[in-house]
């Protein structure tokens, strides 16, 4: 088992918001690098990265895919 990047964002709040969804489906997340885009303002420079388990992208790639067409 390993952490592999799902995807990336420019502000913390939108990364926090896509975790939440996936943990609301029982899938464990994490996000990476909000400290650096915060130091930076928040304005894109530093991506934050959402993270998920290998085994769990397809999953989780969907369960995204289904919420931002909400």
């Amino acid at each position: 088992m390993s952490l592999v990047e799902l995807a990336r964002f420019g502000t913390r709040v939108e990364a926090d918001l896509a975790r939440l969804a996936l943990e609301s489906e029982g899938i464990p997340a994490m996000i990476m690098d909000a400290e650096a885009n915060s130091f930076f303002g928040g304005g894109g420079l530093i991506a934050v990265r959402l993270m998920v388990l290998d085994e769990d992208v397809e999953e989780a790639a969907e369960i995204l895919a289904e919420d931002r067409s909400a």
